[in-house]
This record gives C-alpha cells, sequence and structure tokens, in this order.
C-alpha cells in the first residue's frame, strides 16, 4: 500500500472543524490585491516586520509601516475599534505576521494573516513600492 493510502482520509466533518478558523484567520496575496483595487478594501494593511529601512526598499503599496513589537494600544488610538488588520511579512520562512495578529488578537482588535507575505506577492506579479521596486 502506498503512504497515501495509508491512513484513512479526515472525515469531512472533522475537516470542517478544523479547517473553517484557519479560512477565517487566513486570506491570500490575490484576495487582497482585488480588495485593494476595487477601492476602499475595508481593512487597513499592515508591514509587520523590518526596520523603517527595509520598508521603504520594499513594501505593499498602501502598506502601514507597524512592526509587530510596536503593535500596541497607544499605536492604535488612530483606528476605530472594529477596524479590521490584515497582516503580512516577508513570506512562509517569517513568523512577524503570526506575532502581529496576536498583538492585534491580545488587544481585542479583528485580524487576518496574508498568507505568502512580500515572497507572495510578487510570485502573484503584483508591484511593490519603495527604492528597490523603483530600481
Amino acid at each position: 500500500m502506498n503512504a497515501v493510502l495509508s491512513r484513512p482520509p479526515v472525515a469531512s466533518a472533522d475537516i470542517v472543524t478544523l479547517l473553517e478558523p484557519q479560512c477565517a484567520l487566513h486570506t491570500d496575496c490575490s484576495d487582497v490585491h482585488a480588495a485593494m483595487s476595487g477601492g476602499d478594501a475595508g481593512f487597513v494593511l499592515i508591514h509587520a516586520m523590518g526596520t523603517p529601512a527595509t520598508y521603504a526598499r520594499r513594501h505593499i503599496p498602501d502598506a502601514v509601516f507597524m512592526p509587530h513589537r510596536t503593535i500596541s494600544a497607544d499605536a492604535l488610538t488612530a483606528y476605530p475599534q472594529d477596524t479590521l488588520f490584515v497582516v503580512y511579512c516577508s513570506g512562509p520562512h517569517c513568523n512577524a505576521a503570526e506575532q502581529a495578529a496576536l498583538a492585534f488578537a491580545r488587544l481585542g482588535r479583528p485580524v487576518k494573516i496574508m498568507l505568502g507575505g512580500l515572497m507572495g506577492w510578487e510570485y502573484e506579479g503584483f508591484a511593490l513600492a519603495g527604492e528597490a521596486a523603483l530600481a
């Protein structure tokens, strides 16, 4: 028997229980791009990693620079309590998006993680902003 068939698949009801929260937590680059291209996206996109220099070099257009270590109630005073934040980092090798999502959640703020981060955005062929994007 091959490795794929060595265990039976998980029951459909169990998959729904497991994946429903994940699908509510995550979004992807394509959906974020489409939402941002259509006017008011309904969320604030957060660049959750790096330094001012790395943000200046390369980021997603209209993303707000807010590294996960700086997220606090004081940093969010300009945003209504029900503002949805979508966070991203550099890609699958980085956990700044998860760290940012945790910080927002601890403050009782709605949050989603954009899977793929900058690497996913670039892979999809979407434009970047910053000095490196202009070179």
